[in-house]
């Protein structure tokens, strides 16, 4: 037996001494803690991989290329993997006409629990953009354009499963890995393929960031999006301007009648960002548009809001002008559940062994991801944010994550797949 053989089998031996002992442990399981710190660099040699290629939510050439690499990973890993081309897109107002494929591997265990991980490749960055943020270490962070959201959770996905196939840990009955190539578009894509794979789910985790602290979410807030359109009259701006009428005057009357309708008690929030009118200076504009981001806890709330928009339009500065106004939900709210709650108490349990602390977080604070749709017909736990602790998502700053929690994470996410395939978490 050669030495790596001897010392990975010695690991199993001691994993499968150490869960044998006790359903509940209070110290770590060396075997595992020490493979864990062995995957560190491992781990950032693939970040370094998925952050050189660009793979903007657009950009179908760059999803095709990440895709492929993802595949390729899970298949050596032992996955049955397949591409999986979106059908029956549901189309929003920036619906590309072409969305990007999902990555889905399938691994078979000997057990009965089934256990979902998803995360996604794509990213809000255009072309080109990468030669700003490449990927470079600095102390304890490691900066990359998208390493915050989501390349790191991909990441994590791919040497969790790794460690677990190096501790010949297969006790659960499948394992599906599902990488989504259109999140950051509200999945218009991948939305049901998520719903309908989670929803025979014993747990599904979902891999975006774990914050600056490493907390977990049991909830995430819905999104929608508001989008008003009013319809006017050109005419001269100098020589006539009574004859037209103008759609800037009354856009501006309809956003301030429609800029109070936060509640922010109860977590709704409606805040106009985008706005457009006029062709030419001296032109009285005829069209003039703008959109709202529209966040909720609740789907109800969203519902209300919808109604109370199309009331307050009713009241119109110009009587002449055509005003419209159309809302969609582009995703509902993640809401904590009983399950979700064990689930998590059982994976800060887990950080206790090691001496980490982490929050879990039932309150949704007014970010949505796709593990709103996961949680759309699960009858199992959804538990947002098992990826690595970072910053700067969606921002000009850079890009980073902390290289110190990649450890912790493996260790967190391999312990927690090993505890619910033999039903340890009570």
């Amino acid at each position: 037996m050669l030495p790596h053989q001897r010392r990975l089998s010695s690991a199993v031996v001691a994993v499968t001494m150490a869960f044998a002992a006790s359903p509940s442990l209070a110290e770590p399981v060396t075997a595992i803690q020490d493979l864990a710190k062995q995957e560190q660099q491992p781990l950032l040699d693939t970040l370094r991989d998925l952050v050189s290629i660009e793979s903007g939510s657009k950009d179908l050439e760059g999803l095709a290329k990440i895709a492929d690499l993802i595949a390729g990973r899970l298949k050596q890993l032992g996955g049955k993997v397949e591409l999986i081309q979106p059908a029956g897109i549901y189309r929003m107002d920036d619906t590309p006409e072409k969305v990007g494929a999902m990555v889905k591997a399938e691994f078979q265990g000997t057990g009965k629990a089934k256990i979902m991980l998803i995360a996604h490749m794509d990213t809000v960055y255009l072309r080109g953009m990468l030669k700003d943020q490449p990927f470079r270490i600095d102390g304890d962070k490691a900066y990359g354009l998208a390493i915050a959201d989501d390349k790191h959770g991909i990441a994590t996905i791919l040497h969790t499963i790794g460690m677990l196939q190096k501790l010949g840990f297969k006790d659960y009955g499948t394992l599906t890995v599902l990488i989504n190539g259109d999140e950051e578009i509200s999945s218009p894509g991948a939305r049901s393929t998520i719903t309908q794979l989670a929803s025979d789910q014993d747990a599904v985790l979902s891999f975006e960031a774990g914050g600056t602290d490493g907390s977990i979410r049991l909830a995430t807030s819905g999104i929608g999006a508001a989008y008003l359109a009013v319809q006017g009259k050109s005419s001269h701006a100098g020589a006539r301007p009574e004859g037209g009428v103008n759609a800037l005057y009354e856009l501006s009357h309809q956003l301030l009648q429609l800029k109070d309708l936060s509640q922010n008690d109860r977590g709704l929030k409606l805040n106009w960002t985008v706005s457009q009118a006029g062709t030419n200076r001296n032109v009285i504009p005829a069209e003039a548009t703008a959109q709202a981001d529209a966040r909720a806890l609740k789907v109800s709330d969203f519902d209300q809001l919808q109604v109370t928009l199309q009331e307050r339009i009713k009241n119109q500065l110009l009587a002449d002008a055509k005003v419209q106004l159309k809302f969609e939900v582009r995703r509902p709210p993640l809401e904590a559940t009983d399950a979700s709650r064990k689930l998590s108490s059982h994976a800060k349990s887990i950080y206790d062994e090691i001496g980490v602390p982490m929050k879990v977080l039932d309150v949704a604070t007014g970010g949505g991801t796709d593990a709103a749709f996961a949680g759309v017909k699960a009858k199992g736990a959804v538990v947002e944010g098992f990826g690595l602790s970072g910053f700067g998502a969606h921002s000009n700053d850079a890009e980073y994550i902390q290289i110190g929690s990649i450890a912790p994470r493996l260790y967190l996410t391999t312990r927690l797949i090993m505890d619910v395939s033999q039903d340890k978490v009570k």
